[in-house]
């Protein structure tokens, strides 16, 4: 059985997942939390002792600090701390780097999103072919265990994806993952993740039309939905993570991903981008000093972790998948909605980091006991979906599966 967990970073979606390794510690063993920024693994750890999550107290857990592209390092630090599950939490720049120390220690990991080189945006799909799956023959050689994507979407989204294929549909015509969030934080304008991170998504919008990738401009095609929970909220087709793994491991014609933008978002969001405030290309000031005006629209920005304490409403994220079963048409919705406010109540948290910080502490516990330690690298949807789920269901992300739901209204083209 594989225990000991190190964490490497310690943003908002860490705090979580640190949380609920600390909740089941009495699997998960010790819990290392690393960043370059020691003092948040810090605040990250008092949070968790403020609220009495660990659960066995003879456990130990620890802050170091670390930077995660010093492969010779991280190596050092796994083996000071015995761990033998790591969990990528940080900057999508680092998959590599940390992939690389697990490949030379031997211990499982486990991340959230695609590796990104900061010098590229948007690169030719599917994404994952540039780096991570080129990893993937040296994993199985070594019996590695890596997976790939295990937040909510992507990770959870993939997973119900194969529950609809293993449970629902003999035959899939399409699939629209779609992630809203009516909440308020308060803010003049914030961003739910890494502001950085976030905007860089917005570049070129890859889907998955009729079975080969199309490339559509960025906020340009607009639907409506009536979801549950929430009602009525407008969604826009974006490119996203999990699109570049379903479209190989997941047998459908079209495969798309929508996210929920209020009008004052999309607004500001177009005036920073004309104003060239999200570019992720350096430029020089007068002074003489370069600067990457996204890493400054970043600092100036909320810290995600910030709007926790006063967000209110609720997420809805989840698949809407039409095909047959049995000769006859079928359509499901398969969703999760979280609360901001009870988040913040569990663990000082917003709905947004939590829904992405309880899928790898649940990947790590079926990693520890055995059910996922699968020996090779895959993405979710290659897993069986059932212990998964069922676990998220006891960790706080509740699966509703709706039979017939309210149909999908029209598509509009906007731009």
């Amino acid at each position: 059985m594989k225990k000991n967990i190190l964490i490497v970073g310690a943003g908002a979606v860490s705090h979580v997942t640190a949380h609920k390794c600390a909740q089941n510690n009495d699997i998960l063993g010790n819990i290392c939390i690393a960043s370059r920024k020691q003092f948040k693994c810090d605040e990250i750890i008092e949070s968790i002792k403020r609220k009495n999550h660990i659960k066995n107290t003879e456990n130990k857990i620890c802050s170091r600090q670390i930077d995660a592209l010093d492969i010779p390092a991280t190596i050092k630090l796994i083996k000071e701390t015995n761990s033998h599950i790591v969990l990528n939490l940080a900057q999508s720049y680092v998959n590599m780097s940390l992939l690389e120390a697990c490949l030379e220690t031997g211990v499982a990991y486990i991340d959230t999103a695609i590796h990104e080189d900061p010098n590229k945006v948007c690169e030719d799909p599917p994404w994952y072919e540039n780096y991570e799956w080129k990893r993937k023959d040296r994993c199985k050689e070594k019996g590695l265990t890596a997976i790939l994507g295990a937040g909510f979407d992507p990770g959870v989204v993939n997973a119900y994806c194969a529950l609809a294929v293993k449970h629902y549909f003999d035959k899939i015509d399409t699939i629209d993952i779609m992630d809203v969030n009516a909440g308020n934080h308060g803010k003049y304008f914030a961003t739910n993740f890494d502001p950085e991170i976030n905007f860089r998504e917005f570049k070129k919008v890859w889907t998955w039309i009729d079975r080969k990738w199309v490339m559509e401009k960025v906020h340009s095609i607009k639907m409506t939905y009536n979801f549950p929970v929430v009602g009525n909220q407008p969604v826009y087709l974006n490119g996203h993570d999990e699109l570049h793994s379903l479209s190989k491991n997941i047998d459908a014609n079209s495969i798309r991903f929508w996210m929920g933008f209020s009008d004052h978002y999309i607004n500001v969001f177009s005036v920073l981008t004309n104003l060239g405030l999200t570019s992720e290309q350096p430029i020089k000031t007068a002074e003489g000093i370069e600067v990457v005006p996204l890493k400054v629209l970043k600092a100036i920005l909320p810290d995600p972790i910030s709007l926790a304490p006063n967000y209110t409403g609720k997420t809805c994220i989840g698949n809407f998948i039409k095909g047959e079963k049995n000769g006859k048409l079928k359509e499901v919705f398969i969703y999760n909605s979280c609360d901001h406010a009870l988040c913040y109540a569990e663990v000082e948290s917003q709905a947004i980091s939590y829904t992405a910080g309880v899928p790898p502490a649940a990947a790590a516990i079926l990693i520890a006991k055995g059910d996922w330690d699968i020996k090779t690298m895959v993405n979710v949807e290659e897993l069986d979906p059932d212990n998964f789920i069922d676990l998220l269901n006891k960790m706080g992300l509740p699966t509703v599966i709706l039979q017939n739901p309210l149909p999908l209204s029209s598509i509009v083209k906007i731009k």
